[in-house]
């Protein structure tokens, strides 16, 4: 079995920077892809920004140029650095991960949430 576990949320004035890590624990797996989703409140979870371990990327429109997304494979560890924020971004952040297990077999994980609040 494979946790997620992220870090980095926290209250931010607009215009302002966070960056968001979720690290990847367990043993017989090797990533596929790893991203980063939202939930405001009222609002459905939506994708923010995806990366394959190749690092090819995704991103939802409203982020493009202010999120970058990396994957450090050898520390399982999923970046989101955000730049430029906006009072919009403020939700729950959630890593999620797809998995190749050792038999060959596919399998996802969610993390916990992150709170990011951008507020002056």
């Amino acid at each position: 079995q494979v946790q997620l576990a992220e870090s980095g949320g926290g209250l931010v004035q607009p215009g302002g920077s966070l960056r968001l890590s979720c690290v990847a624990s367990g043993s017989g797996f090797e990533i596929n892809a790893m991203g980063w989703y939202r939930q405001a409140p009222g609002k459905e979870r939506e994708l923010v920004a995806a990366s394959t371990s190749g690092g090819s990327t995704n991103y939802a429109n409203s982020v493009k140029d202010r999120f970058t997304i990396s994957i450090d494979n050898a520390q399982n560890t999923v970046y989101l650095q955000m730049n430029s924020l906006k009072p919009e971004d403020t939700a729950v952040y959630y890593c999620n991960a797809d998995f190749e297990a050792d038999d060959g077999m596919d399998f996802g994980s969610w993390g916990q949430g992150t709170q990011v609040t951008v507020s002056s």
